[in-house]
């Protein structure tokens, strides 16, 4: 199935630069993205347009935390499109963790750093070190709003 912006003039106006590397990205998440569990079956037409356009709304900071990045959505593509920024993608699942550091890989980004573990284990670590590195934090279908907020907000 071909994904309806494919070829869009669009993506090299949103998407400026980090294009090619975004290009690689959706390659391999429209091969290996339903099988492995990171999109759903009616998504493979929509990448660009349901995870990937959407996932540069906003972010226009200079350290910013993605919990639970899963797919690397929004991380990933923030940080392409975003290179002299520093993402930290915080992600509990291995398998997750082990597709996050084969796209940085392919999409050669220097400015990700990856955290295997629970956002409430890293905002502990915070705590401890008594910093707070993070500007932002981002993240997408991961807990309700009331259970997520309080507590990135409490740790970065």
């Amino acid at each position: 199935m071909t994904d309806q912006l494919q070829g869009s003039p669009v993506l090299a106006e949103v998407l400026g630069d980090a294009l090619p590397k975004l290009e690689r990205f959706h390659a391999k998440i429209a091969e290996e993205g339903e099988p492995r569990g990171l999109i759903g079956p009616r998504d493979a037409d929509i990448i660009w347009e349901r995870h990937i356009l959407n996932a540069t709304n906003g972010i226009r900071f200079k350290t910013v935390a993605d919990v639970g990045s899963g797919g690397g959505f929004p991380g990933l593509v923030a940080a392409a499109c975003l290179p002299d920024h520093d993402f930290t993608l915080i992600e509990p699942m291995e398998r997750r963790i082990e597709w996050l550091h084969e796209c940085v890989g392919l999409m050669q980004l220097q400015n990700v750093e990856i955290i295997r573990g629970r956002s409430d284990a890293v905002i502990q670590q915070v705590r401890k070190l008594e910093i707070h590195p993070f500007a932002v934090v981002t993240c997408r279908a991961v807990a309700p709003m009331t259970k997520l907020s309080g507590g990135c907000r409490a740790g970065f």
